[in-house]
């Protein structure tokens, strides 16, 4: 990535315009955090209500201290992974300048650390954090590969253009209670499974102050069918592992070797191109409902709602 493209993305992220990113989990859509013009335009473009919070970006923990209280647990568990794709739950400090508007007037913000090169870059030179929420139209499925970008987007957006996120979904959001407990508010890229193994665990898929709960989020524009045991003849297929089901019109496997990380990975890009396809439908088989499988049956609940 040459210098200039980095310097013209932290120009417009200067003067209040937004820029789409790839991370390490889906493509975001940024502007300023601390500028409240900048994060309304997220708001509009995406005709996202304001009642679905957004994640702040970050360089470090130090620059997240600047902004937010980290107890010694919090410091700890974002210590262990970030850069990543955790989202910590975070008390505003009471001089903090991120907007209130990225998360609905709340004092708690969704904050991570990003694991990717070009928007580390980025977010260095720019110096301030970054508000950003996956880079489509709201209720739409979510951009892992730069060819899923809508049109609409990125003919208004300039984009920072890197082939394919190396997760496929998004950030797991967290938030620690009084006990030092984690409460799970979106399933994500880190298992529950993996965070058990830092304390104890509690679920909380309706809570407000987490983005991706809306009841109907990650949709397809083409009607979707979990859990199919036969496809019919207008539907595309959405495979795992290897069996004999077959679509006349195209079939797409997550992971031949049932291998739910290649399957995280491909999730949303192969919806894409499904979508793109001539199929009516699309029947999903049957996901593992463990680790990285929780988070994919999830988006799929939600998208069918």
């Amino acid at each position: 990535m040459k210098k200039n493209k980095l310097d013209i993305a932290k120009n417009l992220l200067s003067s209040g315009e937004l820029v789409i990113f790839p991370t390490e989990t889906v493509f975001g859509l940024g502007a300023d955090a601390t500028n409240d013009e900048a994060v309304k335009s997220i708001f509009k473009v995406k005709k996202r209500p304001r009642s679905n919070p957004i994640i702040c970006h970050f360089k470090s923990i130090k620059q997240i201290e600047k902004y937010f209280i980290l107890n010694k647990f919090e410091k700890k568990l974002g210590s262990k992974f970030w850069p990543g794709p955790l989202t910590l739950i975070l008390k505003k400090k009471k001089n903090s300048k991120i907007s209130k508007l990225v998360s609905n007037n709340s004092t708690l913000v969704g904050c991570r650390i990003p694991d990717n090169k070009l928007v580390k870059k980025l977010i260095t030179l720019f110096d301030l954090p970054i508000a950003a929420p996956s880079a489509n139209l709201s209720e739409r499925t979510s951009v892992t590969n730069i060819r899923d970008i809508d049109p609409i987007l990125e003919k208004k957006i300039f984009v920072l253009k890197d082939r394919q996120s190396s997760y496929g979904l998004e950030s797991t959001v967290v938030k620690i209670d009084s006990n030092n407990k984690i409460e799970i508010l979106r399933y994500g890229s880190i298992t529950v499974e993996e965070l058990i193994k830092y304390a104890k665990v509690k679920i909380n898929k309706k809570s407000s102050i987490s983005p991706g709960n809306l009841k109907k989020h990650y949709s397809t524009l083409k009607p979707i069918r979990m859990n199919a045991k036969r496809i019919l003849k207008n539907e595309g297929l959405l495979n795992f592992g290897n069996n004999k089901l077959r679509s006349k019109i195209i079939n797409l496997n997550l992971s031949n070797k049932k291998n739910l990380n290649e399957a995280a990975k491909n999730f949303y890009h192969y919806l894409h191109k499904l979508d793109q396809s001539r199929c009516k439908k699309i029947a999903v088989v049957e996901i593992p409902n463990k680790g990285l499988g929780k988070t994919i049956n999830d988006r799929l609940r939600r998208a069918i709602k």
